[in-house]
Parts: structure tokens; C-alpha cells; sequence
């Protein structure tokens, strides 16, 4: 598989439990569909290049000074951002260079085309889905997005049998959600088949 380059925003060494199982590193890419009105890393949009470009070999070759704490936990590499799935090409030849003894996890917002998820499904084990809410007024409202891939990509992993590897991430966003639209988009998908969610309120930031 051709090597790419990505930017990389940060690389967040030593976390427990925090990104999936065990001890993991988080690498934050440049790079983002949405523009949500709280973001969180708003260093991910607009001009990278102030932010050092990797290849999966180079960033492999930085990472893997960890990697007795990933095999002795369980744990492994988070990719975040920005949006990971962007880079579907990029964590599956790492992937390839990691081999199967490191967990490799998403944190995502499935706002990809299908086939970039479908190629990451083989090679990821737990997704950590922020989905925002399911509403597509509300979702567009805060992402300035719409929201159809989503639905697709909740689909795709439901018909490939995955939900027990995600975590649904369900925010109260304060101005833009109640708990009434919060529990339908929970109920929308627990019909999916979705039984492990985290329940939380955004602390308002805005840029």
C-alpha cells in the first residue's frame, strides 16, 4: 500500500482509559468536515501548515516507544482530530505496521463518505462515535453540516454486525439540544442495535 503524508496536530502520550482500553496515545489529525459552533479543537480547521506532516511509517517509528505499555494493557493508538476517517488509507498501512497487538480505536463523527468507513472496519476496534444528535435541523444548526452520511455509516456498521465495538457519544448541547431530542436520537439507536452510549453535556466554548 502507497504511503501518505497527514498533518498531525498532536500526539498525547501515556493516557488511561480515557480514548478505549488500557494505555493509549492520541494522534489528532488536521482536518475536519464540520465547523460545530463548540469545537473542541478548532486547530484541526483551516491552514495546517504550521503542523508537522507524517507518514504512517514516521509516525509508527515515534509511537512504538510505547509500545510495551500497549501490550502489557491492552491498549494502543486513538486516532482523532479533526476527523480520522478522512484518512482511511493512512491508519490501515499503519495498521499493517503495527501489526494485531496494538488496539487501534476512532474517535469519529462518521460525517465520511461509506466506503471510507467500510475500508477502516476491518482493521479498527472500537469506534468512539460523537454523533451530536440524530435531529437534522438540530445537527446542521451546530455542525453547519447536513447529516444523511451518518445515518448510512451507523447502518453500514450495524449491517456488519460492529455496534458492541461503539461507543456512542450523546451530547446535551447547550442552545441547540433538549434531553427530549437527546432520547430520541438514543432510541433511533438502540433500534439499530447500539447498546453502549455515553451520556454527557458540552461545557460551552465558543469560537
Amino acid at each position: 500500500m502507497k504511503s501518505s503524508l497527514a498533518r498531525i496536530i498532536g500526539i498525547a502520550r501515556h493516557r488511561l482509559a480515557t480514548d478505549g482500553d488500557g494505555v493509549t496515545t492520541l494522534v489528532a489529525f488536521h482536518g475536519c468536515p464540520l465547523h460545530c459552533r463548540y469545537c473542541l479543537n478548532p486547530q484541526s480547521l483551516g491552514d495546517g501548515k504550521r503542523f508537522k506532516e507524517y507518514t504512517p511509517e514516521s509516525l509508527y517509528r515515534e509511537i512504538r516507544i510505547d509500545e510495551l505499555y500497549f501490550l502489557a494493557t491492552n491498549g494502543g493508538v486513538t486516532f482523532g482530530g479533526g476527523e480520522p476517517c478522512l484518512r482511511p488509507d493512512f491508519i490501515r498501512r499503519f495498521r499493517e505496521l503495527c501489526g494485531d497487538g496494538w488496539q487501534i480505536n476512532l474517535e469519529t463523527s462518521l460525517n465520511v463518505p461509506a466506503d471510507n468507513i467500510a475500508s477502516l472496519l476491518p482493521v479498527v476496534n472500537t469506534l468512539i462515535i460523537d454523533i451530536k444528535d440524530l435531529n437534522p435541523e438540530i445537527y446542521r444548526n451546530y455542525t453547519g453540516q447536513d447529516n444523511s452520511l451518518i445515518f448510512a455509516n451507523l447502518q453500514l456498521i450495524a449491517d456488519s454486525g460492529r455496534q458492541n465495538d461503539c461507543i456512542i457519544r450523546i451530547p446535551l448541547i447547550p442552545e441547540f439540544n433538549t434531553d427530549v431530542d437527546r432520547d430520541a436520537s438514543r432510541a433511533a439507536l438502540e433500534q439499530l442495535g447500539f447498546t453502549r452510549f455515553d451520556l454527557f453535556t458540552y461545557q460551552i466554548r465558543k469560537y
